[in-house]
């Protein structure tokens, strides 16, 4: 184990992946190397949970939902302050969230002195929020994979009321 990390008994590994572990254990993703590319990152925060747990270090998955990344919204032709216009292209984007708002999750993370209770889980930063009680820079609680498995999978007209 890196010393760095085991050097203190509070140690955190956040590795940042696409979907929950109970998502992806029932969806196929893209392609064959996409989706190991995906299952596998959920893999590996579990083993280090358990090679980690003896230093009393934490590891955990975490993943955003629709991310209003630079390049979705260079994708979409628009920017922050205009992202809704992206709705005319792709209704579900309505979910969406910015990177603050994933980044909000892993400072809730690593300020939380009982993070131990999150080692070798896989958890979205909608879901975090709630336990957290953090939002996203419009005030809202995006709960992307709710809705994506809910709405957008269900093959509902993209809403987002009750999922932000």
């Amino acid at each position: 184990m890196p010393p760095l990390l085991i050097r203190s008994d509070k140690g955190l590994v956040v590795e940042m992946t696409d979907g929950t572990a109970a998502y992806n254990e029932n969806h196929y993703r893209l392609s064959l190397f996409y989706d190991l590319a995906k299952m596998s990152v959920l893999r590996m925060a579990q083993s280090l949970a358990r090679e980690l747990e003896p230093y009393s270090c934490t590891a955990v998955a975490v993943t955003p939902g629709w991310m209003r990344s630079e390049i979705m919204l260079e994708h979409f032709g628009v920017r922050e302050e205009n992202w809704r216009d992206a709705l005319e292209r792709e209704p579900h984007f309505v979910i969406s969230e910015t990177p603050r708002f994933v980044g909000r999750a892993v400072a809730a993370l690593a300020g939380d002195p009982e993070v131990a209770r999150w080692n070798g889980e896989s958890v979205s930063s909608g879901g975090l929020a709630k336990v957290y009680g953090f939002k996203d820079l419009d005030g809202s609680q995006p709960d992307a994979w709710r809705y994506i498995t809910e709405v957008q999978e269900a093959g509902k007209p993209a809403n987002a009321d009750g999922y932000r």
